[in-house]
């Protein structure tokens, strides 16, 4: 396992690499657009990636289980139903889903290699140690699962 494997907190991961794209705008070309179309654009995909966090949270609460997301292993239910009938992992989709909001509001189709990163280091540090831990947990019900139900969408 790696050292970083599960131990920073998914909100900390996309608020970093949302700083990171609102630096990178200073360095990397954009496309002139008034502040109006900018969060004209940005905010109906704002809103879809908040439900989608929040429709997982609320999920995760009527289950009776942790939303802790650095301590999988804390689980008390396999939660397969609601949003999570649609895909494994509605929080990070909804974390990717605000930072390529956020790279509309900067108008910058480069900064949407932030949202890249946050998918390819929540994959490795953060889902594959959740998905092990589940395995373990609930076994051929997770493995079901898993068949059944992407991990983003």
């Amino acid at each position: 396992m790696g050292a970083l494997e599960n131990r920073v907190p998914p909100p900390l991961v996309a608020t970093l690499i949302g700083i990171l794209m609102g630096v990178s705008i200073r360095y990397l070309p954009g496309f002139e657009l008034s502040l109006g179309w900018r969060l004209a654009s940005a905010l109906p995909v704002l809103l879809l990636g908040l439900g989608l966090c929040l429709s997982g949270v609320l999920s995760f609460h009527r289950a009776r289980t942790t939303v802790n997301p650095l301590r999988p292993e804390k689980a008390s239910a396999l939660v397969d139903g609601g949003i999570y009938r649609y895909t494994r992992n509605p929080m990070y989709l909804g974390f990717a889903t605000v930072l390529a909001a956020w790279s509309l509001a900067l108008a910058s189709p480069l900064a949407m290699f932030g949202v890249v990163a946050f998918v390819l280091y929540m994959n490795r540090f953060q889902i594959a140690p959740e998905e092990r831990a589940l395995a373990t947990l609930f076994g051929e019900e997770f493995y079901r699962y898993r068949m059944r139900v992407r991990r983003w969408l």
